[in-house]
């Protein structure tokens, strides 16, 4: 098997949580060299502390995800269910950002690919707090990648739903009667397995993806096109 990421150094964040699992599982495989991180990003030096104690990187992985709150109206989304969704997925991809790209921008050589979600591209009814911060992360990497692509640093975002994981997708949830009912708006009858998901994410941290700039692509079973 020809390994895609020999020699490189990953820094994947929430790394038990989310697409971590399966995205370490997947790049290890293929050669890269993993830096694990679990801190509680949150909190504002977090995140200069993880590329810090990283030391060199060569792909960023934003592995960011939040509690959806399914089915919440606008009004009753208090100021702290809208914030939250902004200090876990947001806040921390610009200070992941500003802190990984010196050392890439010196390099002429790079990649930060945040791990998003399709409803950053497509609105949905009842998740308006968790919607609008994946439409504020789309928002930021397509303009920050063409600050970067001068450098050969390359921003995307894969914009991703469906996909079978614990945090969004657990089988408790899929045998749901609610599931199965919004799941009717998926033309692909079935959920993405994290190994395709991860699979994708391989090809954009490899070197085969370095004309891709600023790109938030769906990988949502035609649910978002």
């Amino acid at each position: 098997m020809t390994k895609r990421l020999e020699g490189k150094r990953v820094l994947v964040t929430q790394a038990d949580d989310y697409m971590g699992p399966a995205i370490i599982d997947m790049f290890s495989k293929h050669g890269a060299e993993i830096i694990e991180d679990r801190s509680d990003l949150t909190v504002p030096d977090a995140a200069a502390k993880a590329v810090s104690d990283a030391g060199h990187v060569d792909v960023l992985m934003a592995n960011l995800a939040a509690d959806a709150r399914f089915g919440v109206p606008i009004l009753e989304t208090d100021q702290e269910a809208w914030s939250s969704m902004f200090d876990i997925m947001v806040h921390p991809l610009h200070r992941l950002t500003q802190a990984v790209l010196p050392q890439m921008i010196e390099r002429r050589k790079g990649k930060i690919i945040v791990v998003g979600s399709a409803t950053g591209l497509r609105g949905m009814a009842g998740v308006t707090a968790y919607s609008s911060a994946r439409h504020a992360q789309v928002g930021y990497i397509r303009s920050t990648a063409l600050e970067v692509a001068q450098f050969n640093v390359q921003l995307n975002l894969i914009a991703q739903n469906w996909v079978e994981n614990p945090a969004y997708f657990p089988p408790e949830f899929v045998a749901t009667p609610e599931f199965q009912e919004v799941f009717k708006t998926v033309p692909m009858p079935r959920l993405a397995t994290p190994e395709e998901d991860a699979l994708f994410a391989l090809f954009l941290a490899s070197d085969e993806s370095d004309f891709f700039v600023g790109q938030a692509i769906p990988f949502s079973g035609g649910w978002v096109q």
